[in-house]
């Protein structure tokens, strides 16, 4: 057990037959409930101590809302908020955190791209996923930033995994990686916080544990250098609250800062190239499917399917048309980039895509993410 959020440095092993337990802790059971589960569970009336150890265990590593939870979450929200600059959360794992040894893993990766035309595309999508999971997606997507796309300002549109559904999350900080510093565009910053209004989560902790930009900030750096600038921005979730809606615009927030991100797009004009870090579907046992899921095999021929007519909604620049595959069965696809590709569809309408390359990848035996990389003009 581990906090994504990170609020909490712990790891626990919990012994398997105690993992249920884990249940109990949902601010409806109460104490006598646990103790009756565990009485069950050993066969023995006398609980008191086990039942202390599991609960002490959790309270010191952070892992229930108490004080103590409480405490460590405003210390780490604070403590970002007030940083000069946004760390890399994921070197050493997702990507290399010596900066010679990024180069030469980078340029192994991007090695036999080409793009589709030198023409600087409006904008782009590639997976978010770790980059040695989807390299092929990934070089497709950024074959298309020739040197001609270098001086321009990428805006990120990624998934927000732990914001909330109809917030965006902008920061001021620069990202740092191996590669150095980007440099984050304050001023497109201060004025989407200013035309977001509520819809804007300012210096949003998110960040500092997000994946989904960073991995496209390293990319852009080993292309363009180390300051490249960037807009960064987290989308939350629509398919959360919204999937049964007609739109995730039936939100006042997303449909103001959808209108911000569209006045942006038409102020900046050719000074701006839009990143899409989306990934696509998330199928097997790891995603709560009752099925082993295999790439490329079994139901994830007909997954493949699927995403493919979405996609088509997304090369003809129709975000009803995909949003209402979305709402299908409640995204039974769980396509968590759906929020960034329907808020950039929204912004820069009569967009057309050239779907690049498409991958499903077994992230473990049991479970298949897919995605794509993508060029927009």
């Amino acid at each position: 057990m581990r906090d994504p959020f990170q609020y909490s440095d712990a790891t626990l092993v919990m012994p398997p037959e105690l993992v249920p337990c884990l249940e109990f802790f949902d601010g409806a059971h109460s104490a006598l409930d646990l103790k009756e589960f565990l009485v069950r569970l050993t066969q023995d009336l006398d609980v008191s101590d086990l039942e202390r150890h599991l609960v002490e265990t959790l309270e010191q590593a952070g892992f229930l809302e108490d004080e103590h939870f409480r405490e460590r979450k405003e210390a780490r929200e604070r403590d970002f908020a007030e940083a000069p600059l946004r760390h890399p959360s994921h070197a050493g794992g997702g990507y290399p955190d010596a900066a010679w040894e990024l180069k030469e893993t980078f340029d192994e990766y991007m090695n036999g791209a080409s793009p589709r035309t030198e023409a600087v595309p409006l904008a782009i999508a590639a997976p978010h996923v770790s980059p040695f999971g989807g390299i092929e997606a990934y070089r497709a997507a950024y074959a298309q930033l020739t040197p001609a796309a270098a001086g321009r300002t990428f805006v990120i549109l990624g998934t927000s995994h732990y914001g909330e559904p109809d917030r965006f999350g902008l920061t001021r900080k620069p990202f740092v990686t191996p590669y150095g510093e980007a440099q984050t565009d304050r001023e497109l910053v201060d004025r989407l916080e200013r035309d977001g209004g509520d819809a804007v989560k300012m210096e949003d902790y998110c960040h500092a544990v997000e994946h989904s930009i960073e991995f496209q900030v390293v990319f852009l750096q080993h292309l363009f250098g180390p300051q490249v600038r960037i807009v960064p921005i987290l989308c939350g979730s629509y398919a959360l609250s919204f999937s049964r809606k007609n739109f995730p615009d039936d939100s006042d927030r997303v449909r103001r800062m959808t209108g911000a991100l569209g006045e942006m797009a038409s102020r900046e004009r050719d000074k701006l190239i839009w990143i899409l870090g989306v990934d696509m579907a998330h199928m097997g046992r790891r995603y709560g499917d009752p099925f082993v899921a295999h790439a490329g095999r079994d139901q994830m021929e007909e997954v493949s399917k699927r995403d493919h007519a979405r996609i088509e909604r997304m090369t003809k620049g129709d975000a009803p048309g995909f949003w209402e595959m979305v709402r299908e069965n409640d995204d039974d696809l769980k396509w968590c980039g759906s929020a960034p590709i329907y808020s950039f569809l929204r912004a820069v309408p009569n967009v057309r895509g050239t779907l690049l390359q498409y991958q499903q990848w077994n992230i473990d035996e049991n479970s298949v993410v897919s995605f794509a990389g993508m060029r927009f003009d």
